[in-house]
Formats: structure tokens, sequence, C-alpha cells
């Protein structure tokens, strides 16, 4: 036991092989001073490089850009839930419902009122149908983001930090749009449609999620 602890290598010895190999065959020929500026040299270069590691690596997750893609586990029924491919939409009196997947439980969806002219849900309504998607999704939409921000430009959640129309988490990820994400409710209602259709299909389908786990 204790010529095993006395041989076992070291964690520097382990992570840099070459380095203490070179060492043990040149340390005998250099003078004490020399040995010390050397070791304090490798030493200074082994941080160096694990502190590169975090810098570079773009698995490390604290270099990682605001605006980087979210990867989704479509095993998680907190992320999954809600696609649009799992819905089914029937008409209801005043509305819809809408069911997602096995839910027993339906979600009913009041019809949006034909936003006024100039407004931002006006903006949203075109860029909707423009996108495809028909004026059913513009109510989920509206039910969405009334609870989210009330459609306020400069809201902000006093918990998350979210932020905007669509509640962008954080804020910034919304430049991909435009720069003046802080106060133009056009790149925000942009921005949070791409999300919503990359990761929902569809606002009913965010609206969903948002329904039963309080967020989307």
């Amino acid at each position: 036991m204790g010529r095993h602890v006395l041989e076992k290598p070291t964690l520097s010895q382990r992570a840099f092989p070459r380095m203490h190999a070179f060492w043990a065959r040149h340390s005998s020929v250099l003078p004490m001073l020399t040995r010390r500026t050397v070791k304090a040299g490798w030493g200074f270069a082994a941080v160096v490089a694990w502190s590169l590691v975090s810098v570079v690596d773009p698995y490390s997750g604290t270099m990682v850009s605001a605006s980087a893609s979210m990867i989704f586990d479509s095993s998680d029924p907190s992320q999954s839930y809600g696609l649009a491919s799992t819905q089914t939409i029937s008409f209801a009196r005043g509305g819809f419902n809408i069911v997602t997947g096995s839910d027993a439980s339906a979600l009913f969806v009041a019809n949006a009122d034909l936003p006024a002219p100039g407004t931002s849900k006006q903006y949203a309504l075109a860029q909707l149908l423009s996108m495809g998607f028909d004026s059913d999704q513009y109510s989920c939409l509206v039910t969405l983001w009334d609870r989210e921000s009330n459609w306020r430009v400069n809201a902000v959640n006093s918990g998350s930090g979210a932020y905007g129309i669509p509640q962008a988490l954080p804020g910034a990820k919304m430049a991909s749009e435009g720069e003046d994400w802080l106060t133009n409710p056009r790149t925000q209602i942009n921005w949070g449609l791409n999300y919503i259709k990359g990761r929902y299909g569809a606002p009913c389908g965010a609206l969903a999620h948002s329904n039963k786990f309080g967020w989307y």
C-alpha cells in the first residue's frame, strides 16, 4: 500500500506526461535556479491551457452567445409538449378547443378581435398570414402574449429578466432580428414568431405549453 502511494503519478504528471518525461531527462543537468524557473514556466503554461478550454470550447456553456440556438430533448415532456403535430383543433362557440397529444382536457381559446390598424397586433397578424398560418393561430398568439407581456415592448419580468413582447430570455437574443430589439415591436414580433414556429410549429402549440407549464 505504501509503495503504491509513493509511486502513484500526480494529476499534473497524468495530464502532461511529455512535459514530465522531458523534465526527468534534463533536471539533473540544470542549475537549481534554472529548474525553478522552468517549473514556474510550465505551471503558468498549464494554467493558461486549462483556462483557454473554457474560452474556445463551444460546449462549455459559460461562453455561449446569447443568440445561440437551444437544443431540445424530445424525450422530455416539458420540452416536447405542445408541438403542433400532436394537436387537434375543434370549433366551439366564440372560439375553439385545442387537445394536445393524449391530454384529455381541452384548452379553450376565445376568438381574438380584429386588430386596430397600425398596432403591433395588426403587424403580428399580417406576419402570421404571410407565414402560412390560419387566423386561429392569431387568436392563440394574442392569448399567449396578452399573458406574457400585454404586448408591451418594454415589459420586463422582475424574476427572470425576460424582456419584450415575446418575453425573450435573455432579451438580447432578439438582436438576431435587429439592433433595435429594445424598442421596436416589429423586431420583437419577428423574433417571437420565428422562435414559436421553430420550437412548437405554431402559436397554438406555444400557448398549450405555456398553459400547462407556465412558460414556453
